[in-house]
Order: C-alpha cells, then sequence, then structure tokens
C-alpha cells in the first residue's frame, strides 16, 4: 500500500504511475477521492485535538474552581465538558469512517512502477532484458511433449488427480516424484549456501497475512478459501515467510534479512483454459522454492541484481535455455514496483514457458505490514521487501523432460544427479 506522504509528496507521479499501468481517466479519480479524504481527515483530527485539549484544561480549572468554593463557576464548566464529550464522540464515529473509507481506497491502488518500468499495455509489451547466447535444444524427429513423455515413462498423471481432486492437480509417481524431490532439494541448497536462511512455513494463512502481501482485496477471487476457519490456502511461500516479519522494527544492521522456502503453491487459476493449460503448463497445485528479502532502501536494487544472477544460475546449472523479460506497466503485479520474469524454452512445444518472477516491492509491502527499520540516528523508516521463485517446479520440470530427451531416454542435468540417484529416465 502506498503511504499518504507519497501521495501528498509528489500526486503527479502516482498519476503518471497509475496511467503507466494502463489505468483509464475514470479509474484516476481514486486519486482525488483519496486525496480528499486525506484532507477531511486533517481536518477532523484538528477539530478533535483541539476538543480535547479543551476538556483536559476544563477539568484542571474544575479542580482550581472548587478550591476557590466557585460552584457555580464548576457547573458551568462541566456542562462545558459534556458537550464537548458529545462532540468528541461524534467526531471520532466520522474519523473512523473516513479512515476506514481512506484505506478501502488505498487499498484498490497498485504500487507505483519504477521509472525504468516500460510502457506497456501487456504482455506483448515487456522488454527482452536478456537473451540465451548459447545454442538451442535440438531434439530428434518424433520428440515428444512432457505430457506424452509422462505418460510413456510413468512420470506423472493428470487422469489421476482428476478422480482424486480435480483437473490440474497432477500426481507424480516414480522417477517423477523422484525428480520433484530432487529439484526442491537442489534449490533449497543452492539458496541455503547464497545466505539464505530456509524456513518451513504453515501453508495456510489468515486474512491479516495475505493483506499484508497484498493478495487480498487484490487477488481475493485466485486463492482458495477455508471459509469455516477464514483461512486461504497460500498461492506463495511469499505470503507467509514475508509476514514472519509483521510488525517488527529491525535494527539496521541486522539487514539484509534473507529466507528461503519450500512450499505447495495452490491457485485458482479461474478462466484458464486451452492449449496453454496442458500438462504442466498452468495447474492447481505445484512446488515452488522462493527466496524472500527484506532490505535497506539504499540497497534494494543491488539485492535485485543479486537474485536475478541467482536465478540465472540455477537455469545454467540445470541445462535450459532461458531469456529474462522486464515487466511493462501495464503486465506487472499489483504489488511490484519492478519485476523481471524468466522464460525457459519449450523445445518440444516451441514456446517460452514462465518458471520465475523476481520483483522489488519497495515499501508497498512494508507499509502494510508495519516492517520497518531503526537507523543508527534511532529514526524507523519502511524497508523494502523483494521476492522471487528460485524456481517454480511444473514448468521446469516441463522444460527438462522436453529439452533433454534423447532417443534412449531423458538425461539428468549433471547438477542434479547427486540429487536423484540416476542419470537417465529410460
Amino acid at each position: 500500500m502506498l503511504t499518504l506522504n507519497y501521495f501528498n509528496e509528489d500526486k503527479l507521479k502516482t498519476l503518471n504511475g497509475l496511467q503507466k499501468r494502463g489505468w483509464s481517466t475514470d479509474r484516476l479519480q481514486i486519486v482525488e477521492d483519496v486525496a480528499i479524504l486525506d484532507i477531511e481527515r486533517k481536518e477532523l483530527q484538528t477539530q478533535l485535538d483541539l476538543l480535547k485539549m479543551e476538556v483536559n484544561q476544563a477539568s484542571k480549572e474544575i479542580g482550581i474552581l472548587i478550591g476557590r468554593g466557585k460552584h457555580q463557576e464548576v457547573e458551568e464548566i462541566k456542562q462545558k465538558i459534556s458537550t464537548n464529550k458529545s462532540s468528541i464522540t461524534q467526531l471520532e464515529e466520522k474519523s473512523k469512517i473516513n479512515k476506514d473509507t481512506l484505506q478501502d481506497l488505498m487499498y484498490k491502488i497498485p504500487n507505483i512502477p519504477h521509472d525504468s518500468v516500460p510502457a506497456g499495455k501487456s504482455a506483448e509489451d515487456n522488454e527482452v532484458y536478456q537473451s540465451w547466447d548459447k545454442p538451442m535444444p535440438q531434439l530428434y524427429e518424433g520428440a515428444l511433449c512432457h505430457w506424452d513423455l509422462a505418460e510413456k515413462y510413468n512420470l506423472f498423471d493428470l487422469k489421476l488427480g482428476v478422480k482424486i481432486t480435480g483437473a490440474g492437480f497432477p500426481v507424480f509417481r516414480g522417477k517423477g516424484a523422484k525428480l520433484q524431490r530432487a529439484l526442491i532439494q537442489f534449490f533449497l541448497d543452492q539458496a541455503s549456501a547464497a545466505g539464505y536462511e530456509e524456513i518451513v512455513p504453515p501453508h495456510l494463512v489468515n486474512a491479516d497475512s495475505a493483506t499484508g502481501t497484498g493478495q487480498l482485496p487484490d487477488k481475493d477471487g485466485q486463492m482458495y478459501y477455508c471459509e469455516k476457519d477464514q483461512l486461504y490456502l497460500i498461492p506463495t511461500a511469499e505470503v507467509p515467510v514475508t509476514n514472519i516479519l509483521r510488525d517488527e522494527i529491525l535494527d539496521v544492521k541486522n539487514l539484509p534479512v534473507k529466507f528461503c522456502a519450500y512450499t505447495p503453491c495452490f491457485r485458482r487459476e479461474a478462466g484458464s483454459y486451452g492449449a496453454d493449460v496442458k500438462g504442466l503448463n498452468r495447474v492447481h497445485q505445484f512446488d515452488k522454492v522462493e527466496i524472500v528479502r527484506v532490505e535497506h532502501p539504499d540497497r534494494s536494487y543491488d539485492a535485485l541484481q543479486d537474485m536475478l544472477l541467482h536465478v540465472s544460475g540455477l537455469l545454467e546449472k540445470l541445462d535450459l535455455p532461458y531469456r529474462i523479460l522486464k515487466l511493462c506497466g501495464g503486465d506487472m503485479g499489483f504489488t511490484s514496483a519492478l519485476t523481471y520474469d524468466f522464460e525457459i524454452f519449450s523445445a518440444a512445444q516451441k514456446k517460452w514457458l514462465e518458471v520465475s518472477s523476481v520483483s522489488n516491492f519497495e515499501t508497498f509491502q512494508s507499509n502494510r505490514l508495519k516492517l520497518r527499520y531503526k537507523s543508527t540516528e534511532g529514526k524507523s523508516n519502511l524497508a523494502h521487501t523483494l521476492n522471487g521463485s528460485a524456481l517454480a517446479l511444473a514448468r521446469i520440470v516441463a522444460g527438462l523432460l522436453e529439452n533433454h530427451q534423447t532417443e534412449q531416454g531423458i538425461l539428468i542435468p549433471a547438477a542434479l544427479v547427486p540429487y536423484t540417484g540416476f542419470s537417465i529416465i529410460d
């Protein structure tokens, strides 16, 4: 959530940023509504402060007047205090309505894009930030897509997932299950080696946690909700892991904070259909290792580059051709100030598959989370939060199966062999 200071200090930047995200003139009216409510908030607070000060002063006068025996004046002051307290109650009610309305509006406004974010309306307008500079995989004639390879080698079963749960819930088995487990351990070990503390978080969160990282109210319809317990299944480990530091004030000496976590992720993906959702291209449950950082604002964009190098290193060790996209304003997530997407090339499908998003949220999440750090001067400031997929397994598995297939079987990248215990699926 943007801070009110941000609005007040640079309203034009807010308007320009929302336009870069593709907001129409009609939608931009919300910025004017926020400004009007903020003025009203300040006026109400001024009136409240004045009345409370008058009540305090009058209360002190009562004691003095009683000592002087001026009981008539005491009764007049008591009447004034009573009137003021009634006005205070009314103003407090108005102030609460104002603050609630203001907060609801603020929750609807996305983060303002970083200056480097390209303008654009959709994924077609994203910029290629880095391209694969090595030869692309050359497959043998008759090479198969990953869903056919899964059936050939008994690696995962989509029909069985439908039987047990429904569409979009694959059942991994045999060497397919071992490959999943190997990738998870490999990604966690790589994150630990890079200085990330491993976390095993809950897989369900409350509304406060989902609101803190920006999933609510923006992504309400995309999450699975347990109505009886009022809990949400996590769409990513980012949600519970970042909330570890909700309502915390960190010592600046303890920055950065670096967490990693493996969790299953649950996404309704409502409205998804067609060829893009075939096989593991789009599922409702998938495994992912997430990296999360809390940084000093002066270092957060250096940290973002460090995270890009980390994810790039993983893909190179898996020998998967990839490219990095800088997302345009119209394709960015609600909470992000700057996002890079990683896509791997599927040689069998002849298409790019997104496997990671790495984002800097600046103070957008930390303002909701009330996550601050205390500077050496003792001042509390909002920290910057970042996160990235390192990596999401469903499409990584798809890419591995397709790009490393041979007529003899599917070769396992050398970096993974110590984790799988086998070098080929045949």
